[in-house]
């Protein structure tokens, strides 16, 4: 196959631009070249949608027009030019719901910093106890396994459903257990909720590490079993439909720079009315009070939306959103997700074919290897043709110098990152005996033998150039070639 180096086009393979399926969202391509033409400056190939969602021109001209055709100051004031950012703060949050097929009476917008912040929101507010345990499945991203520290300050029981299977999947009669025994209830009869929920269950739409989308149907058996539920849908929302008039969950997070790229610094808590308003904040700040005496020691808070929005929101980006919600809908969220769910089934065919002159796999993949049930992520690593891992941290290096956009690492999830690379409580004992002070200390106590994957990750900018010139880039790099290389990598610095 012939392959052109430092960013030069690749023809494609034959069969991937060719099928009727392709031809359908070649939309997509046409808005590749006239919105998103600067993906393809200097020849870059951006490959880290999971990581961020990338913007189009049309977004970019859309804030500045706003913000030099108008005046807008901070929405607590009560003047012409604060009521024009409430206005549109307000219009942003309708515009939410309608994406979402949220009804305005049963779902309230909370915008917040990003998904994190809105985690933290529930987490810090929900009324855990001895009685009202949190469940977690192993594969969460940090933002939500930190809510475990709430709920053990409260003294509340703290479970983790395992993955299993080459697929890296959680089993539905693995999460049953988890729920009627994280309170002590041995049956397994499903007890509906009444006046709230007697606990929460927290897990992803998607993946972040591995793809694999877990069902939906979880929110509905949990909350059978008497749970809340926290639906994670950063990795989800901004290549698949999540319609809440279908699928109820009581707390939704999600970042909306993952969806479209732009703005950053702007997430939503999206929840349900009864389930916010039994949520405590240990806290107060500017914006989220009715009133409050100093001599008096009282305040009281807020009883919708804002009394979780704390001081000032970004009142001159979250116009954005609404911008960025209309040109995601004017795509089409299943034509974005036809296109990925195209790429996605490419490339972990090609990839998974290619084979050493020994006979040896290229790589070891990290979840489904087919499109059943998973989005646009894969996490893989290289071999070696002996059989050893290619270090991820080469595999930065030599990809960016490539203009290569991806990521590497255990993104944020080390549940996942556990139960891919094999470790167990035993080596994890052993670790924390030893206090390792650096991330690659405590790697060498688990005798890995590498410190994270690799991971490439389509959206709604992808094209089959995309996946092209990533599977030249894997096969003329890392196919044959023998390792380990003598040279010198940068320490870790995080997981």
């Amino acid at each position: 196959m012939t392959t052109e180096e430092n960013g030069s086009a690749v023809p494609p393979r034959a069969g991937i631009t060719a099928t009727t399926a392709y031809a359908r969202t070649t939309r997509i391509d046409e808005l590749r070249a006239i919105e998103y033409r600067h993906l393809d400056r200097d020849g870059r190939v951006y490959l880290d949608y999971t990581g961020a969602g990338v913007a189009a021109r049309a977004q970019i001209v859309a804030h500045h027009d706003r913000l030099l055709t108008d005046l807008y100051s901070n929405p607590h004031s009560e003047n012409p030019t604060s009521e024009a950012a409430g206005s549109l703060v307000e219009s942003a949050r309708h515009a939410v719901l309608d994406f979402f097929r949220a009804d305005p009476a049963e779902y309230a917008v909370i915008f917040t910093p990003n998904a994190s912040g809105a985690c933290r929101l529930v987490g810090e507010a929900y009324d855990f106890g001895r009685g009202r345990p949190l469940v977690l499945t192993w594969d969460n991203h940090n933002s939500v396994n930190g809510i475990r520290e709430y709920a053990r300050t409260a003294h509340a029981p703290v479970r983790y459903v395992p993955l299993t299977g080459p697929e890296l999947r959680v089993a539905e009669p693995d999460v049953i257990a988890a729920l009627t025994t994280a309170r002590g209830r041995l049956t397994g009869i499903p007890r509906r909720r009444s006046s709230g929920g007697s606990g929460l269950f927290a897990y992803p739409a998607q993946s972040n590490f591995t793809g694999v989308q877990h069902p939906l149907t979880w929110v509905d058996l949990a909350q059978q079993h008497g749970y809340d539920v926290l639906l994670d849908a950063a990795a989800f929302a901004p290549t698949n439909r999540l319609d809440l008039s279908a699928v109820r969950p009581d707390f939704v997070c999600l970042s909306f720079y993952k969806l479209f790229g732009y703005p950053t610094g702007v997430g939503a808590l999206l929840a349900r009315r009864d389930a916010l308003a039994r949520l405590r904040r240990p806290w107060f700040a500017g914006g989220t009070i009715r009133a409050v005496s100093v001599q008096g020691d009282w305040h009281q808070p807020m009883g919708d939306e804002s009394g979780f929005e704390d001081g000032t929101l970004n009142f001159l980006s979250i116009p954005d959103v609404e911008f960025g919600l209309s040109w995601l809908g004017s795509i089409g969220v299943d034509l974005i997700h036809s296109r990925v769910d195209l790429l996605t089934r490419w490339l972990l065919e090609h990839l998974t074919a290619l084979r050493h002159r020994n006979g040896r796999p290229l790589v070891r993949l990290y979840g489904p290897a087919t499109g059943t049930a998973r989005g646009g992520t894969v996490a893989f690593n290289f071999h070696h043709p002996d059989g050893s891992l290619v270090d991820e941290r080469l595999v930065a290096v030599e990809s960016a110098a490539a203009g290569f956009a991806l990521r590497t690492g255990c993104f944020c999830n080390p549940g996942a990152a556990e139960a891919a690379f094999g470790i167990d409580q035993d080596l994890l004992r052993d670790s924390i005996r030893t206090r390792p002070e650096t991330i690659d200390q405590h790697l060498a106590t688990l005798r890995l033998p590498t410190g994270g994957a690799v991971r490439v990750s389509f959206g709604l900018a992808s094209t089959a150039a995309d996946a092209e010139r990533f599977l030249a880039f894997a096969e003329s790099t890392y196919l044959d070639r023998d390792g380990p290389t003598d040279i010198r990598l940068a320490p870790r610095i995080r997981c």
